[in-house]
């Protein structure tokens, strides 16, 4: 997987274990940890992207685009209060719905 500005901020680790505890194939895991990867991403972004007016939006997404991490974090933290408390929020928030998923199908196939 790719590092995001975020990656210091969020791990997945804990959703790829429980992956890797399923009966699937190495093709399965890797394409659900893909899905895990892009859920986390646009969650992420839609997070981020609440926090800033129209302008800055595009001057965000620019940065992001161009992956100057420094220009995103001194971007964010010059438009925006506490952003990585809502990133990392919004990221515990996806990770505990993936794993309730991860749960029921794993009692649904058992």
């Amino acid at each position: 997987m790719k590092k995001q500005f975020y990656t210091h901020l969020v791990e997945i680790e804990s959703i790829i274990v429980e992956l890797d505890k399923m009966d699937l194939s190495e093709e399965e895991k890797m394409h659900l940890a893909s899905l895990v990867d892009s859920s986390l991403h646009h969650t992420i972004l839609d997070a981020i992207l609440s926090e800033l007016s129209e302008d800055d939006k595009k001057i965000f997404l620019r940065h992001v685009h161009e992956d100057d991490h420094q220009k995103i974090w001194q971007f964010l933290n010059e438009k925006t209060n506490n952003i990585e408390e809502k990133i990392k929020k919004a990221a515990d928030d996806l990770k505990i719905e993936l794993h309730k998923d991860i749960k029921r199908a794993k009692q649904e196939k058992g």
